[in-house]
This record gives C-alpha cells, structure tokens and sequence, in this order.
C-alpha cells in the first residue's frame, strides 16, 4: 500500500503510521482535485459554444466580453474571450476557498480534524455529482461553489500532519504534503486529458436529457476518488489533535475562530504574531504570480504550440514530477542543514527566472525549461513558507495559523487567474509572464526579512 511504501522510506521521527494514512488522504484529495486542470479550454469552448447557441444570459455576457477583446469573427478574440472567462471562472472557486479555509481549520482545533475531513470530503463528493449532471452552466457553477466551500479541507490535512510532527521535523513533515501535491498533479491531469477523450453523449446520446455532458467521465472518476477517500479517513484515520488542544482552548481564541463568519478570513494580516502576518503576506504575493500563470499555461500552450487536451494534461503530469524529485529529493534531505528562509528565498528565484523565460519560449524545449524552474520554485517556497507559519504559532494554533496561512493563497488563487487572464487578454502573453517575474521581486525581498524560527529536539 502506498501509505506503508511512503512510511517505511521516512526518518525515524516521521515513522508514524497517520503520517502515510493523512499523506494518502490528501493525495486522493488532490487526484481527483487536479483531473479538471487540463480540461478549461476544451470545457470553456462547450460552454461558450452551448451559450451562443441558446442564446442565454451567458451568451450575452460572452458577446461582451468578445466585444472587449477586440470583436469581430477571428479565432484570436474568441480565444482570448475563453482566457479571461476561465480567469473568471477559476477565481470563483478560490475566492470560496480564501472564506473557507480558516473556518474549517478554526473548527478543527476546537473539534478535531477527523470530523471535519469527513465532512469537508462528503461535501467535495456533491460538487462532482453536480459536474456529472453540468450540461448547463449553471450547474457547473454551483458545483465550483461548493467544490470551493469545501476545499478549505487541505489546510485541515496540514494542520494534521503539524499535530503529528515534532518541531525539528515540521519542514519535512509538510515537505510530504508538498509530494502528495506533486503526485496529485502527475496522475490527476493525466487522468483528466485522458478520460476526457471518452464522451457518454456519444456512446449513448439519451443521457445528455439528464445533463450527462462530454466531461462528465472525469467528473465520475472525481467522485469515485472522493468516495474512496471518504471511506478511507473513515476506516483508519484516527483523530491526530492532542485531546487538550481541543478541550482546553484559550476561550480568547474560540469567539473570533468559530463565529468569526467569513470576515475571519478577512484577518490574514491580524495575527497576534508579526512573523506570521508576514509569511501570509509573502505568500499572498508569491501565489498571486504563481496561480494567475499556472492558470494561463494551458492557454499559452494551446496559442504558440497548439497543444491538444491529452498535451495540456502532459504539462501538469510533468510539473508534478518536477515538485516531486524537488520536494522529496531536495526539500526533505537539506531541511535541517539549510533554512526555510534561504530555501524560499531560492524558490523566489527560481520563479523569476522560470517567468522570464516563459515569456520568450516559442519551442517545446524552452518551454518545458521554464515549466521545470517554475515547478521548482512552487517546490521549494510552499513548503517552507507553511513550515515557517507552523514553526512560528502556538501548538494549540495550528489549524487556525494553517488556515490563515491557505487562506492566503486561496486570496491569491482567487485575484491571480482573472489578473493573469486580464494581462494576456490584453497585452499579450510576452507582456504577462514578463511583468510577473518582475513582481516576484517583491515577495523575494520580503522573505529575506524573515526572522529564523525556533526549533525543539525530536
């Protein structure tokens, strides 16, 4: 099983049987989580096309949009159309996300992460029944609101793995959760690319009078993974929060984690802790050029290489193995011997130069270049900025600090897409990922400042 391979290859202190059982929980999460990545333009396309064809509000709005891309009947505007209505589109589920995760992380300090997991993976498994039945648009909508309400269940498996860890070891505990992002990133889309080929309508057209459209297979193999992962914390993951953590909760504390609404997530920057409110700040900036470009290179493939959906889905299969070999072969050996500080202040850099060069990539090979140093940035900086916000809080504020932390990059995810697809849309992609990599200066200076965390003895 895969737990028990990861568990047997871990150093002493992380030979804890939950660690493997919380690794594969997130890495079921993040499969199916992944599989819709290379899909957003074949799918924008449908919708797009369905929309004209109904003339619905949708197609109003799209006519909008075309008009603002320059109009006319070329491929170029409708493209670019497409571009900024997937910005659109994927900033909705991650603004979800931002409101979200420090409520679920909140609640499992007070109630433990077992429950909330349970609760957070059945509500993931609705919003892919939705996407099954997603003909209309509409429906697609609601499954992204709800698949983002419940996605806040990430920060909750991280706070899980900081309960298990000692603090000596809490960089290559998360380092872990960065494998499993990896992996997930490697099958997820491959699945998605591939799946996506086989369309029910066609096998058999009387489903489309149910909503049964032609993504409705990876939307089931989604739901299939979700249902497993269900079971799967279910049967064996028992509850990783010291049992005074939860019962014993600085009563300051409850009010404002519990029935702080979504203006919780509002106080990214209101952290007793000034170290803390500056990592969220780094990170917010780091993932705001990081998510508005990862959202865009399908697009960017699809415009200077015309990449098919199968070829998209390889991106993302190799930016997963990338994070892999990075996180599990660098990340989690030098940690220890090298800062998290200095090894995010290497992660900024390798962003830099990645956008750069994806800006002036024409080839195959440049741009598979640029992907390698992108991958490598995201590899070394969240780790370590997720272990730099656990280090620096309070054992009993892990899932709370945690989410604050995730909340941050759901804030980024939310702006960054619709950012990203706004500057290719309009001045092109060059100009994009060239004014990102000089952003990127700015949270690299930032974490220079960053204090060094302490550390206790396994």
């Amino acid at each position: 099983m895969p737990a028990k391979r990861l568990q047997s290859k871990l150093p002493s202190p992380l030979r804890d049987r939950r660690i493997g059982i919380v690794w594969l929980t997130l890495f079921l999460d993040l499969v199916g989580f992944s599989i819709i990545f290379p899909l957003f333009p074949a799918m924008l396309e449908y919708y797009l096309a369905k929309a004209g064809a109904e003339g619905s509000w949708l197609a109003s709005w799209i006519e909008q949009l075309n008009a603002f891309a320059g109009g006319g009947e070329s491929d170029r505007p409708t493209f670019m159309t497409a571009v900024l209505f997937g910005g659109i589109l994927g900033s909705l589920y991650s603004l979800l996300q931002f409101a979200a995760a420090p409520l679920w992380g909140a609640l499992s300090d007070r109630i433990g992460r077992r429950p909330v997991l349970l609760l957070t993976v059945a509500g993931i498994a609705i919003s892919y029944i939705m996407w099954f039945f997603a003909s209309p648009f509409w429906l697609l909508v609601l499954a992204r609101i709800l698949g983002g309400l419940m996605a806040g269940n990430l920060s909750v498996a991280t706070a899980a793995v900081a309960d298990i860890t000692c603090r000596e070891q809490r960089t290559q505990g998360l380092a872990l959760v960065g494998i499993a992002f990896g992996l997930g990133f490697i099958i997820g889309p491959a699945i998605g690319g591939l799946s996506a080929l086989i369309d029910l309508t066609e096998i058999a057209p009387a489903l489309a009078s149910w909503g049964v459209n032609p993504f409705s297979v990876p939307a089931l193999i989604s739901l299939i993974l979700a249902l497993t992962n269900w079971w799967w914390i279910y049967s064996h993951f028992n509850e990783s929060l010291p049992t005074a953590n939860h019962t014993d909760v600085d009563s300051k504390i409850v009010p404002e984690t519990t029935h702080g609404g979504p203006l919780l997530a509002l106080k990214l920057f209101s952290h007793p802790l000034p170290q803390v409110r500056r990592v969220n700040l780094v990170y917010l900036l780091f993932m705001l050029a990081f998510s508005g470009m990862e959202f865009t290179l399908t697009f960017l493939a699809v415009e200077r290489l015309a990449f098919s959906t199968v070829q998209n889905g390889l991106i993302f299969v190799f930016i997963g193995l990338v994070l892999v070999i990075v996180q599990g072969g660098i990340v989690r050996r030098v940690s220890g011997r090298i800062s998290e500080v200095k090894l995010a202040t290497f992660g900024m850099g390798f962003g830099f130069i990645a956008f750069l060069l994806l800006s002036q990539a024409h080839s195959k090979a440049a741009f598979f270049i640029g992907l390698a140093a992108m991958a490598s940035a995201v590899a070394l900086a969240s780790p370590t900025l997720s272990a730099l916000v656990s280090l620096y809080s309070d054992e009993r504020e892990q899932g709370r600090s945690l989410g604050l932390f995730r909340s941050a990059g759901s804030l980024a995810r939310a702006f960054g897409p619709i950012i990203a697809a706004f500057l290719f849309f309009r001045f092109g992609s060059a100009f994009a990922y060239g004014a990102c990599a000089l952003f990127l200066l700015l949270p690299l200076l930032l974490t220079l400042r960053l204090p060094k965390p302490r550390k206790g003895h396994c």
